[in-house]
């Protein structure tokens, strides 16, 4: 599915869409952006998540939130 996107544009791709869906910053002003560009490569990193995609990976990310708080 994402064998023929590099690093890179898997990592603008996973900002974009989490940028889309979850805003430009969480509750507390923090940036939602830096974030996303922080923890992107881990999901670039680990081959049966980078095979989800990009959006798919940035949603699932999301959903975490909402347990969280």
């Amino acid at each position: 599915m994402t064998s023929d996107i590099t690093e890179a544009e898997f990592i603008e791709r996973f900002v974009n869409h989490m940028v889309l869906i979850g805003g430009t910053e969480f509750a507390d002003g923090s940036s939602i952006e830096k974030y996303a560009r922080e923890v992107a490569p881990t999901y670039w990193a680990a081959p049966d998540q980078r095979e989800d995609g990009p959006e798919a990976c940035a949603e699932a990310d999301i959903s975490c939130w909402e347990h969280e708080a």
